[in-house]
């Protein structure tokens, strides 16, 4: 299957671990050049040693999206590059649990998993419209389409996955060259990540939870994320504007009133 996307520039937020770091992987495998953004320099040479036998460019882009007007300075680094492909993967509940929390705890969140998103679309599709081709990717969440996870974060996933349906139509109307979707994961172990320290410090709560919201009792893997979002990426993907594709083992319930599984 040719995705026909060999030798474009994809921008991957977060992407030098867990979900983004598979992306770009795979990404690169098709001939991709990559370009990823972290809080750290310490990912990013890592993923340039583990990509460094594909004939692609890989860079990185120390930035904190939670840093006051990180857009200003993230623009000229970042101009260099022609990027037609936009994976916005970057993404975390920062640990705010607290329904009752504060305004800046709601601010951090959502600049986090949802402004960072419409910053960097709004500074990039601009240049895709000229360009005539362009895809987006909203990694979102199954907490964005139904009651899981704390408030602000499922508030924050649902923002984005309703941004996602409605400027995908937009841009539909735009002359189409440029597609936005999203994937929403189910619930993913990456390398450290925080179902990966549960697995290992408290099992029986882990295990609770994959019986109980599970249908296939296990957690995802990033390979399972990746090649869906690859595709999304690619000319295949021309009808699939404002698309929300589930990537969740059958795990959200939204569709349905009731579990007919159990």
């Amino acid at each position: 299957m040719d995705l026909n996307i060999q030798n474009k520039w994809a921008l991957i937020t977060g992407g030098a671990n867990g979900i983004g770091e598979e992306i770009s992987c795979q990404l690169a495998k098709e001939g991709v050049h990559i370009v990823v953004t972290s809080r750290s320099e310490k990912p990013i040479k890592n993923l340039q040693k583990k990509l460094a036998h594909l004939n692609v460019e890989v860079h990185g882009i120390i930035v904190d999206f939670l840093e006051p007007n990180w857009i200003d300075n993230f623009k000229h680094k970042i101009s260099k590059f022609s990027i037609s492909i936009l994976i916005n993967n970057a993404g975390h509940n920062l640990n705010v649990n607290d329904p009752y929390c504060s305004i800046d705890d709601w601010h951090k969140v959502m600049e986090l998993n949802f402004y960072s998103a419409v910053n960097l679309c709004n500074l990039l599709i601009p240049k895709m419209k000229d360009n005539q081709w362009g895809r987006i990717i909203n990694i979102t969440s199954c907490a964005g389409l139904e009651n899981s996870g704390p408030v602000t974060y499922s508030v924050s996933k649902s923002s984005l996955t309703v941004y996602t349906r409605t400027m995908g139509r937009i841009l539909a109307t735009e002359g189409g060259h440029v597609v936005m979707s999203a994937i929403y994961p189910g619930v993913i172990v990456t390398d450290g990540g925080h179902w990966d320290n549960v697995l290992k410090n408290n099992p029986s709560h882990a295990k609770k939870y994959l019986d109980e919201r599970c249908p296939l009792k296990r957690f995802g893997l990033v390979s399972e994320i990746a090649p869906v979002v690859v595709f999304q990426c690619s000319d295949l993907a021309s009808f699939s504007h404002g698309a929300i594709i589930p990537v969740d083992g059958g795990q959200s319930r939204h569709y349905s009133s009731f579990n007919y599984l159990s």
